[in-house]
Order: structure tokens, then sequence, then C-alpha cells
């Protein structure tokens, strides 16, 4: 079986599932609606929305909640697709990045967060949000909260911001590999966990070992994942590609 296939992804969630592990959106988890074994489903939704929209219905077929953040481009911000992702019952967030969009300009990139977040809640209602990395920009756009305060308007959660990481272990497929951290520009985190997994098959076999503690949020980015094989071979080569540049701006950096 290939890594980062659909069938893949199916085969982890029911591992999970068989193991005790329940499924809640970030938005559950800032409600406080915590079981003890859980999982955070969280997608950044960075280009293909109709990717976004298979992984949905299927986690939907799997009995899958999960939290589908959109960022507001042009082939991403598709009203149609978030609609139906909303109508499987996730919950839709924002993936903003309007630092980066303005230049580290924070008066206009607030403005445009306001503007970005009302078009959004246009089509269904948003109540958390994740900075998008943004790794070609020097601008960090969850450093807005460093000026401002989302719970401002009306946001419950920011995962940089409001998630404990020392409790609440991060998985993240980021660089199309769950230990990318040498090409990861901003999707990393401070925890005190050291899990390094080189293929979702390795978290398959840490969670039968009882290896796995009780809390994650594991990130998913929908584009990384197709049952098809020209897509798959062309996200391969693609991704390993920006890798190389990723690596050089984290030495930079």
């Amino acid at each position: 079986m290939k890594d980062f296939t659909f069938k893949t992804f199916q085969f982890l969630f029911s591992a999970f599932q068989k193991q005790g592990y329940k499924f809640i959106t970030f938005k559950d988890y800032c409600l406080n609606n915590i079981p003890t074994k859980f999982i955070i489903m969280r997608h950044d939704v960075d280009r293909k929305a109709d990717f976004a929209l298979t992984m949905a219905k299927l986690e939907n077929l799997l009995g899958i909640k999960s939290s589908y953040y959109f960022r507001c481009r042009k082939g991403i911000f598709e009203y149609e697709i978030i609609s139906k992702i909303s109508s499987l019952e996730h919950e839709i967030g924002y993936h903003y990045e309007t630092l980066a969009k303005t230049g580290g300009d924070h008066s206009k990139a607030i403005e445009m967060f306001e503007f970005e977040l009302k078009n959004l809640r246009n089509i269904t209602d948003i109540k958390t949000i994740c900075a998008h990395g943004s790794p070609l920009s020097k601008w960090d756009s969850k450093k807005l909260w460093e000026r401002y305060n989302f719970e401002d308007f009306g946001i419950l959660g920011e995962p940089n911001y409001t998630l404990n990481f020392n409790e609440v272990l991060y998985l993240t497929d980021t660089g199309r590999r769950w230990n990318g951290e040498r090409v990861s520009v901003r999707d990393k985190v401070n925890s005190k966990y050291s899990y390094s997994f080189s293929s979702t098959f390795d978290i398959i076999n840490a969670l039968y070992n009882n290896d796995l503690p009780f809390k994650l949020m594991i990130n998913v980015h929908p584009h990384r994942w197709t049952d098809r094989l020209l897509p798959w071979l062309k996200e391969l080569f693609w991704q390993n590609t920006k890798n190389i540049g990723k690596h050089v701006l984290v030495k930079v950096n």
C-alpha cells in the first residue's frame, strides 16, 4: 500500500477508532467538549479545494468530524465546496495570511482579516482560525495577535495560541512527510514530544504499540492525498522539489 493515498488515510483513522480515540473539531476543543482520548482533526486547505471535498466525504463515511481551514485565495475560496463540506457537519475555519499579504502592515492586515472573515461568514459560521505559514514571506501572520485580540472578532481559538503542545501531540504532513521539521518554515511547534515518523505506517505501528498519548492534533493537507497515480506522482515530485528550497529557507532563518 502506497503512502499519502486515501486508502492509507482510511487505514490510519480506522486504526485510531479501533484504539478508542474520538475525533473532534478544534471548535469542540475550544468549547471544552473533550473526551478522554481524542484527535483534533485539522485540514489546512492550501491548494486544490476539490481534494478537500473528496476527503470531507470520506471522513463523513468514516464518522469523522474535522476542521477545514480555507485560505481566501482564488481557486481555494470556493463557495460551493465550502458550503458542501460544512453541510457534512465538518467545521469551517479561516486560514488567514494577512500579514504576509500586506507586507507586514499590521493596520492593513487586521482590516483584511476582518473583511475576509466576513466573506467566509457569509457562507457558514466561523469560530476558529489558523495561520497559513506563507513560507516565501518573511512575515509570520500569527504575529498579528501580538497587537490585536482574535476574541474581539468572535473567535474562540487559534491553535498556536490556544493549545498547549506539551499536552497535545501535534502531527503534521507538512512537506509530504510526518517528520518534516527540517523542511518546515513555520508549521512546527514547541513541544516536549520528540516523535519522528517517516511514514503513515510508522504512526499506525506506534498506535498499536500504545506508544502515542491520548491527546493529539493531526494536520492533514488534503491536496497531498490521492488514489490517482498521475496526481500522486506529480505531488511527490513537486513537494520534494519544494522541500529543497524550504530547507534552504529554514537554514537562512
